[in-house]
């Protein structure tokens, strides 16, 4: 079958292969038709090495697809059942599972050292083993993953709408509900609006923030924004004069940071009003650090809440975001800003990594 492999971090260009199986398939165990996925930022890290992957690697983590077969020990699901595939699915037994932290369950990372593929002609180091980034690997015409790894979804939602929902929707809509738990008639900044930050954004809406200011350097993104629902949209460095036009210099109430780079973390730091909420949505590397002097931590008493993957239980973001959807609330369709082809992916990459596309649906 076919699949789009990374070879080697670091390497720009993804090679589509035909010479790749789904490995490890038995009890517990189901096979995934996959029939839309969706380019995310984090597939970009994990190439560059932001993001820790072994590789050789096929990324892609926010997909949906068709369960084709399910190994001994698998009851809720059966063949021909339509699913998305969840890259952080809980145990449901876990201390962080037991406390409610579902989202904080180490189950699903201890996926992404294990090899999700082989290639049947060798071709790469350790017999041919390759592995699925996040533990899933959704550039593929199939995967193999533990059971909790596909969620069903109802037949009325689209692929691609529910390859959307499997990560990006439920990161910014959470973001939002489940860790800032923004109110009515707040004011509210995003900075960074690719396809996470503007569902940041929507979820803003939904919640009735009376201001909306999404922060962006491509002015394609910054349009997109006030479509989906900001009130306002400026350049990085119009943000000063966002905030004291709209906050008189206090700051926003909430502000979330959707680029993962600690620089943009201290700007919606500094945005943030005594006694507000910076939210940190964007995914960073591990040697990037975020600075802040005592004395500011103290005096300032701003919460800092990282959000991880939406921050909350990961199955209810999903049935919560279809509910939103179908009720007109929020809108998942149009965020689809390019469709390609898997042969079509590095030019896929290329745009996003120019800000281009918000997200792009790759057909499998």
């Amino acid at each position: 079958m076919r699949a789009a492999v990374l070879l080697e971090t670091g390497q720009d260009k993804l090679e589509v292969v035909d010479d790749i199986e789904p490995a490890a398939f038995g009890p517990g165990k189901v096979r995934v038709r996959i029939k839309a996925t969706g380019l995310c930022h984090s597939d970009l890290s994990a190439m560059s090495g932001v993001l820790p992957q072994p590789a050789p690697f096929v990324p892609g983590h926010e997909g949906a697809g068709e369960v084709l077969e399910t190994g001994e020990g698998v009851t809720h699901l059966a063949p021909g059942d339509r699913v998305v595939v969840c890259w952080l699915p809980p145990c449901n037994s876990c201390p962080a599972c037991r406390r409610g932290q579902r989202h904080l369950c180490l189950a699903g990372f201890m996926n992404a050292g294990t090899p999700n593929f082989r290639r049947t002609t060798g071709g790469t180091a350790e017999g041919g083993e390759v592995f699925g980034f996040a533990g899933t690997g959704t550039f593929a015409e199939e995967v193999v993953l533990d059971a909790p790894c596909a969620v069903p979804v109802p037949d009325d939602v689209p692929y691609e709408v529910a390859a959307l929902i499997g990560c990006g929707v439920t990161t910014g809509l959470g973001a939002v509900f489940n860790t800032a738990r923004v109110e009515a008639g707040t004011s509210v900044a995003v900075i960074g609006c690719g396809g996470v930050g503007i569902s940041t954004i929507q979820g803003a809406r939904v919640c009735g923030a009376a201001h909306i200011v999404a922060v962006d350097p491509v002015a394609g993104r910054r349009e997109a924004a006030l479509r989906f629902g900001a009130t306002e949209a400026v350049a990085p460095e119009e943000l000063a004069d966002a905030k004291r036009r709209i906050t008189a210099d206090e700051g926003f109430d909430h502000v979330f940071e959707v680029v993962g780079r600690s620089a943009t973390a201290r700007t919606a730091y500094e945005a943030t009003r005594r006694g507000g909420t910076l939210c940190v949505v964007g995914a960073g590397a591990m040697d990037d650090q975020l600075q802040f002097n005592m004395f500011e931590l103290f005096f300032d008493e701003k919460r800092i809440l990282p959000s991880l993957y939406g921050g909350g239980d990961v199955l209810r973001s999903y049935d919560r975001a279809v509910a939103l959807w179908r009720a007109g609330r929020i809108e998942l369709e149009g965020l689809i800003t390019h469709r390609v082809r898997l042969e079509e992916i590095n030019e896929a990459i290329d745009q996003m990594r120019t800000g281009e596309a918000l997200r792009t649906s790759i057909s499998l």
